[in-house]
C-alpha cells in the first residue's frame, strides 16, 4: 500500500489519500444537505466528527487504496473513489465522487474525474469503470459525459432518496477508451 499517493489535477488541486486533519472539512462539506442529497445513504446525515474519524480510519486501512480526497492547498474540498467488484465482475469498479457546494459549477469535478480514471486504469487491472447518477443530479451526468463516459441505461424509479423514488442513470467507460486517447 502506498500511503503517499499524490495525483496532480492542475496547479491548484491534487487527489490524495485521506489523512488526519481532514475531519473538519469533511464534516463542513458533507453535512451540507445539498451535497448529501446526491450521495448514497451509506453516508449518514447529519454527518458528524465521529463519522469523519471513522471514514478516515477506514480509508487508511484500504489495501489497495480506493477512496481519496480532492484537495487544494488549504483543505479537502471533495472526494473520489472506487468500489471494486468481485467474481465475474472483478475487472469492473463503480466510481463515486462528491464536491463541496462552494466549489460547484467551476468545472472542477470534470477535470478530477478525467484525471482519476486515467490514473485508475493505469494503477488497477480494470476493464470498465461505471457510475450511477440520480435523475435529480444532471450536473453529475454532465461531469461523466465530459470525461468520456457513455450512458448505458436508465433504471426507472430504481432508488429512493429523500423519500422520493428516482430514476438511476448508469454511465460507463472502458480502459481502451481512456488509454487509447493518449496515443492520438
Amino acid at each position: 500500500m502506498n500511503p503517499t499517493i499524490l495525483i496532480p489535477v492542475n496547479e491548484e488541486l491534487v487527489i490524495r489519500r485521506y489523512r488526519e486533519g481532514d475531519q473538519e472539512p469533511l464534516v463542513k462539506y458533507i453535512n451540507n444537505r445539498n451535497v448529501w442529497l446526491n450521495l448514497s445513504d451509506r453516508v449518514p446525515h447529519p454527518y458528524t466528527r465521529n463519522d469523519a474519524d471513522q471514514w478516515i480510519a477506514h480509508t487508511q486501512k484500504e489495501d489497495p487504496p480506493q477512496n481519496f480526497a480532492i484537495a487544494n492547498d488549504q483543505e479537502i474540498i471533495g472526494g473520489i473513489g472506487l468500489i471494486f467488484r468481485e467474481g465475474i465482475h472483478r475487472h469492473s469498479a463503480e466510481l463515486g465522487y462528491w464536491l463541496g457546494e462552494p466549489f460547484w459549477g467551476r468545472g472542477i469535478m470534470s477535470r478530477v474525474v478525467r484525471t482519476f480514471i486515467d490514473w485508475a486504469f493505469r494503477s488497477y487491472p480494470l476493464k470498465r469503470i461505471f457510475a450511477a447518477v440520480y435523475e435529480s443530479n444532471p450536473a453529475s451526468s454532465r461531469v461523466l459525459e465530459k470525461a468520456g463516459f457513455i450512458l448505458e441505461g436508465r433504471f426507472r424509479k430504481a432508488v429512493i432518496k429523500n423519500d422520493q423514488f428516482l430514476d438511476l442513470y448508469y454511465y460507463a467507460i472502458l480502459r481502451e477508451e481512456v488509454l487509447s486517447s493518449h496515443s492520438k
